[in-house]
């Protein structure tokens, strides 16, 4: 008979069909809206009860409901039981069946459970009667990760200032150790440290990670094809690992984190959260102190605790630790100028003079830039320190970089002579000051632009006041243009401007004796 119990006005509708007219289980199901099996199931169950059509008077509502719809049989616990919790760890192990484990059972117990009534068994001891599907963790296969919804307040000493330190979670999949951290934001060099101190504690990694949809993690969100961070796949590629992200608004699909932020909540950040912390370093010895004691519970339902399954499921399953460190990259797009060099942060660094005009890819760590055209490394720097440095290969000039470097400094020279003697001057000073030449031609068409937009004249007079003032800079020289200083200076002195006033004693007053206007 259907799940779905039959009304009792129904079932009385049917046995009437039935008995009276004689109809088909079809046509009787067709009339009731119900399937034929519930319908021959009805009639069978009153006939092995041993009634008849029309029922007897004493047949109440409850009692045709118990005839139609009899207890299911349950086993009493006179069978062994299997070790449900051997039935579970084995579960974690790759290629494990509950169909295998079942054969092994009854090789030991004959008498034993059939394998539908073992299956129940098994899902009633985990606790996971769900109508969702459930998902079975393998060892050493899925870490699970997220942020915490609350957070811990840390206290600058030098200036009193509160900041709310982000609480990172993660979960091994099989075994449900957690590991958690505090830092001060959710970007990425904080997001990147995080999974590098978590596989540190897990001494290895799993084969995947899957984070929730963070921006530090995952640019673009999708459910068949996740655009994941550059740099937070470099990372995973490092330790061996890949990125699969949660489905967007799909708890379930990190339940198990979900689960372990909840733990976090209750057994760490409850307990911390009212002490004063001055630093994220004495914040984290706090929070390491009660991950331990959270991580050594005993599980309720089964034997052990997250670190004793974990040592014996996880860990052998994990691969190694690299050699080296992860080192935290950045990634981003730069277009090179026509001095074959690309802009990062204010710094500029040389590329093969080819791809001039190009948008290459330039990756930025602590120490070094590398540039990347179509994956392929074409240059590759140590980082400058502040603003305005260069970093040139002369193998990174055209094969004829001696007539090349001659002809560009004489064309524009040329430009400078025509233009006058102080911009000569200050275009030759800039050249002389750079350690190549063609480092100098970026500020010197800048300020061949300036000449187009103010004049040449005053051009002239503001390249002979940058010179006097030695500031051989582009923006010093746009800056006496647009603050129009340059109007001071005429042949090299200020211009002497008279005014006449009837208030105002000249010279010859003193001379002559002056009179009143």
């Amino acid at each position: 008979m259907s799940r779905k119990r039959t009304e009792l006005r129904k079932i009385r509708e049917v046995l009437r069909l039935h008995f009276e007219n004689g109809y088909g289980d079809r046509q009787i199901g067709r009339m009731c809206g119900v399937s034929h099996p519930t319908v021959k199931t009805i009639y069978t169950q009153v006939l092995e009860a041993g009634l008849s059509w029309p029922l007897p008077e004493e047949i109440d509502d409850a009692a045709l409901k118990r005839i139609c719809y009899p207890p299911v049989k349950t086993y009493t616990g006179d069978r062994p039981l299997p070790d449900w919790n051997h039935v579970w760890k084995e579960m974690q192990r790759r290629g494990t069946t509950l169909r295998l484990l079942w054969q092994r059972y009854k090789d030991d117990q004959p008498e034993g459970y059939q394998y539908s009534q073992f299956c129940e068994l098994y899902r009633r001891w985990s606790g996971r009667m769900k109508v969702t599907m459930h998902q079975y963790h393998r060892a050493g296969v899925n870490t699970f990760i997220d942020y915490a919804g609350l957070t811990i307040p840390v206290m600058d000493p030098s200036t009193g200032e509160l900041r709310e330190a982000q609480v990172y979670v993660s979960v091994a999949g099989a075994s449900g150790l957690i590991y958690t951290e505090a830092t001060l934001t959710q970007q990425l060099p904080d997001w990147i440290g995080s999974h590098i101190r978590m596989f540190e504690y897990y001494g290895g990694a799993t084969e995947i990670l899957v984070p929730d949809n963070l921006k530090s993690g995952v640019k673009h969100p999708c459910r068949y094809d996740a655009g994941i961070n550059r740099t937070y796949e470099s990372m995973a590629r490092h330790y061996g690992a890949v990125v699969i992200p949660a489905r967007v608004r799909k708890p379930r699909d990190k339940s198990l984190v979900e689960n372990a932020v909840q733990q976090v909540e209750r057994w760490i950040i409850a307990v911390i959260r009212d002490r004063r912390f001055f630093s994220l370093a004495e914040m984290n010895e706090a929070i390491l102190i009660e991950l331990e004691r959270l991580n050594a519970k005993p599980f309720t339902i089964r034997e052990g605790s997250r670190r004793s399954v974990f040592e014996e499921l996880d860990r052998p399953l994990l691969k190694p630790l690299p050699s080296e460190r992860y080192t935290i990259e950045e990634w981003k797009k730069a277009k090179v100028h026509l001095d074959y060099h690309v802009q990062v942060d204010w710094n500029y660094y040389s590329v093969p003079y080819q791809l001039t005009g190009r948008t290459l890819d330039v990756r930025m760590t602590s120490l070094t830039v590398e540039v990347f055209n179509s994956e392929k490394r074409v240059a590759s720097h140590i980082r400058q320190v502040g603003r305005g440095g260069f970093s040139t290969c002369p193998e990174h000039m055209p094969a004829e970089h001696a007539a090349y470097l001659k002809m560009t400094p004489e064309k524009i020279m040329r430009w400078a002579c025509r233009t006058g003697e102080q911009t000569t001057l200050l275009s030759r000073t800039i050249l002389d000051r750079r350690a190549h030449p063609a480092q100098g031609y970026r500020a010197i068409l800048g300020i061949m632009n300036l000449g187009g937009k103010y004049g040449e004249d005053r051009l002239e007079r503001a390249c002979g006041m940058a010179l006097m003032a030695n500031s051989i800079r582009y923006r010093d020289v746009r800056s006496i243009l647009k603050e129009e200083l340059d109007r001071t200076l005429f042949d090299g002195k200020e211009e002497e401007k008279s005014i006449e006033h009837c208030n105002i004693r000249g010279a010859s007053y003193y001379d002559e004796g002056g009179e009143n206007c």
